[in-house]
């Protein structure tokens, strides 16, 4: 239960801390400046969940990590790589669904707040050499919660597919935290 709750408070801070850039200003994975940016603003910031809640544009993503009782797990050693959705991204999910989730259903949410999380520091150059390793298939990543997520290389950036077949496109990357990286996602992913 520990690893589970760890993973999933690094994926919320690594959410919350990806978006500490202005929509205008995000990046792909090849665009690292402004990544590198974000990563000096953020690194001094603290843990995941620390950066997370200093930017607004990650406040369902700590309210959510918060519900889900994951803070404390991931503001832990890691190293952890989360892919933090956005404000928006938790905008498409319907309202109803979102609060039931927030306020009834906090082991599910908890089980898809850690299916954004994976051990280890993924920078993106590791994250794009993998996917262009694996060929046309794409990259399978395991995330703390043991589900799988696809990634691959679209029109330059990495997009992730879910295990419903959803997708998600990374929109900023290594957002430095000090105990992981976190990468800009603009849809929540979900386990199944």
């Amino acid at each position: 239960m520990n690893k589970l709750t760890l993973a999933l408070a690094s994926a919320a801070t690594l959410a919350i801390a990806a978006c500490a850039e202005p929509a205008e200003d995000t990046a792909v994975v090849e665009d690292t400046a402004a990544a590198d940016q974000m990563a000096n603003d953020t690194a001094t910031t603290g843990t995941i969940v620390e950066v997370a809640q200093g930017n607004g544009d990650f406040s369902t993503l700590v309210s959510a990590v918060t519900a889900a009782n994951l803070g404390e797990t991931l503001s832990g050693d890691g190293p952890f790589t989360v892919f933090a959705p956005t404000n928006e991204a938790f905008a498409k999910i319907p309202e109803a669904t979102l609060t039931e989730l927030t306020t009834n259903d906090t082991e599910t949410l908890g089980n898809i707040l850690t299916y954004h999380v994976v051990e280890g520091n993924v920078d993106a150059a590791t994250l794009t050499k993998a996917i262009e390793d694996a060929g046309d298939a794409g990259y399978t990543i395991t995330t703390v919660n043991g589900g799988t997520l696809t990634a691959k290389l679209v029109d330059g950036n990495v997009v992730l597919t879910d295990a419903a077949g959803g997708t998600s496109t990374v929109t900023a990357t290594d957002v430095a935290a000090s105990n992981g990286v976190i990468h800009v996602i603009d849809t929540v992913l979900m386990p199944q």
